[in-house]
């Protein structure tokens, strides 16, 4: 007998909870066990037609603002009680509140909270704060698991936040193997576009430019290295992670280094950026469930990172450890463990990498286990 599994969230734009439904959905809807339902508060934004389009059915409700908050739970509980859902899975704080008040308003007993956040953030903003404090109250009554994508995520929240522990657990994300994967064509592709030689050291960075990844320290890093005389290219990617950046272009105006730098911006086909580095570097100071990390583990790249979120959880062994964010435990972690190894132990290094993901955090693992939480 088919399942029927209705998932609410908050938008549907590109963000790392809604790429993850996005990916557990359209993976999981391909088996005849279950049928799969979104539901999201707002608008399709840029998801919900590619949901569309694959047969996935997707609910709007149109919110705009906290003034409509009770409109939009009357079309939700309306909405849930024409549908019938065996479960109602839930995604961060907002659809946690309202999807799992209307579910149980119901009498639906599979309630699947979902957490995103490994750090609450809510010393200076009220409003956050009487929502996870809300929900942290509502936990020990609403939902029957609460998935959280980190470890760090599910400690913080019983730690500080005073969730219910015994029924918070870990699911991280999982990721779509066949398109993050070693390709030598992207790799020559891009390496050819950008002027770059087959046998030249490319350190590789992506991701927005946000205080919290951590950017200058690493651009910092690698100027230095550049300065002892290391002979290697930087090449990074990004919204807003560019010469016209003032905070980074700043960086440039004591040396002649920017040369060294190269800067893709927001691009759409990330697995050709993995390909086409050598090593990837991961230096912030906070991550929910570091994706990049993943994705450059799943290309076979060697990595580094900072102990941000589960950052060193994915790494395993399977990589190298940055003591801390600053910019000199960057560069002698950069030096001692790539600049003065051999390219063949880095390979090895890298091959161990994509082993490691291909046995924790294929989509098949990690959406066989949201599946347990749905057969209850």
């Amino acid at each position: 007998m088919t399942k029927k599994i209705v998932h609410v969230i908050m938008s549907l734009n590109i963000g790392g909870a809604e790429l993850m439904l996005k990916r557990l959905v359209l993976h999981s809807h391909q088996k005849e066990q279950f049928e799969h339902i979104v539901i999201t508060l707002t608008d399709l934004g840029v998801i919900g037609p590619e949901l569309q389009n694959e047969g996935i059915t997707v609910h709007t409700l149109g919110m705009k603002s906290l003034a409509t908050v009770p409109l939009i739970f009357l079309k939700l509980q309306r909405l849930l009680k024409k549908i019938k859902p065996d479960v109602v899975q839930t995604w961060m704080y907002h659809s946690d509140l309202l999807g799992g008040l209307a579910a149980k308003s119901l009498g639906i007993e599979n309630i699947i909270w979902g957490i995103r956040n490994t750090e609450l953030n809510t010393k200076e903003n009220f409003s956050r704060k009487a929502m996870v404090n809300l929900c942290a109250k509502l936990s020990y009554t609403i939902p029957s698991q609460i998935a959280c994508v980190a470890n760090t995520a599910m400690d913080t929240h019983i730690k500080q936040g005073g969730y219910d522990a015994s029924k918070m657990l870990v699911i991280p994300n999982g990721f779509d193997l066949n398109k993050f994967k070693p390709n030598d064509m992207q790799r020559l592709e891009l390496r050819d576009k950008l002027n770059i030689k087959s046998d030249e050291l490319v350190i590789g960075n992506i991701g927005r430019f946000d205080p919290v990844k951590n950017h200058e320290d690493f651009i910092k890093a690698c100027i230095l290295l550049l300065q002892k005389g290391y002979k290697f290219k930087v090449l990074l990617a990004g919204r807003d992670v560019d010469l016209n950046n003032p905070e980074i272009s700043k960086l440039f105006k004591s040396n002649k280094l920017s040369k060294y730098f190269l800067f893709l911006g927001e691009i759409d086909n990330t697995p050709s950026f993995y390909n086409a580095i050598d090593v990837f570097c991961l230096c912030s100071y906070t991550e929910g469930f570091p994706n990049v990390l993943g994705e450059a583990m799943a290309t076979g790249k060697v990595c580094l990172a900072t102990d941000a979120g589960d950052a060193w959880v994915v790494l395993s062994n399977n990589g190298f450890r940055i003591d801390s964010t600053s910019s000199a435990d960057i560069a002698i972690a950069l030096e001692t463990k790539i600049l003065n190894n051999t390219i063949s132990d880095l390979n090895n290094i890298g091959q161990e990498a994509r082993l490691s993901i291909v046995n924790s955090y294929s989509m098949d693992k990690i959406v066989s286990q949201f599946e347990s939480l749905y057969i209850g």
